[in-house]
């Protein structure tokens, strides 16, 4: 039985550095990589047209016409190809780069310059719809908890840091000493305060009210 690959759309303004992302997925089992796009206007063109399983999108394309940005060709995306999670694929770490991206809708954010198996981890990860983030920026989540909304219980802030580090309801419920069935309680109570219908949705609007700050 042979398992579906993933299809992929690159966008990146560097021809050199999709061909070696290219060369990197394709290498990788389970993945395929649909098409290539070198600005985010082509990102999102060819994101309506090919229907990839996950877009891997740079954050800022140089050049003179650059056009819009990767946070922008997001935005965009929820309308030309809504239900299409992207992968921010970048070189920058910075809080507010990251915030942009999770707010807008970003499904993962990591770095060029990090291992292969985070970026194949994130990509499968938002692909089945989870959150994939580097490192780097899980330790900034869930490193500091500012402005509490106080709709949230000190608990449900608890449960939403750990969810932003990407652990799962039984590890969550063992680092709180919870049942997993209380666990899932809380997330139905975070999902409904937060209006969010899954877990990536939560954390990101998470982050864009404040409750978890990039440090």
């Amino acid at each position: 039985m042979t398992t579906a690959r993933l299809r992929l759309l690159i966008a990146d303004d560097h021809a050199v550095v999709r061909a070696g992302l290219r060369a990197l997925l394709e290498g990788e089992e389970g993945f395929e990589v649909a098409g290539e796009a070198s600005s985010g206007e082509d990102a999102v063109r060819l994101a309506a047209q090919l229907v990839p399983d996950v877009v891997l999108m740079d954050l800022r394309f140089a050049g003179v016409n650059q056009g819009i940005d990767g946070v922008e060709a997001i935005r965009r995306l929820a309308t030309a190809a809504p239900g299409v999670p992207v992968v921010m694929l970048t070189s920058y770490a910075g809080r507010a780069d990251a915030v942009r991206a999770l707010g807008a809708g970003a499904r993962g954010y990591v770095l060029k310059a990090g291992p292969p198996e985070e970026l194949f981890r994130a990509v499968r990860s938002a692909a089945a719809g989870g959150l994939g983030l580097a490192p780097e920026i899980v330790d900034g989540l869930v490193g500091q908890v500012v402005s509490p909304d106080p709709d949230l219980t000190a608990r449900e802030i608890e449960v939403i840091r750990l969810l932003a580090s990407g652990r799962s309801n039984r590890a969550i419920a063992e680092a709180l000493f919870l049942s997993e069935a209380t666990v899932k309680t809380h997330l139905v109570r975070i999902y409904r305060k937060l209006g969010a219908d899954n877990r990536a949705a939560a954390v990101s609007e998470a982050v864009r009210r404040g409750l978890l700050e990039l440090t």
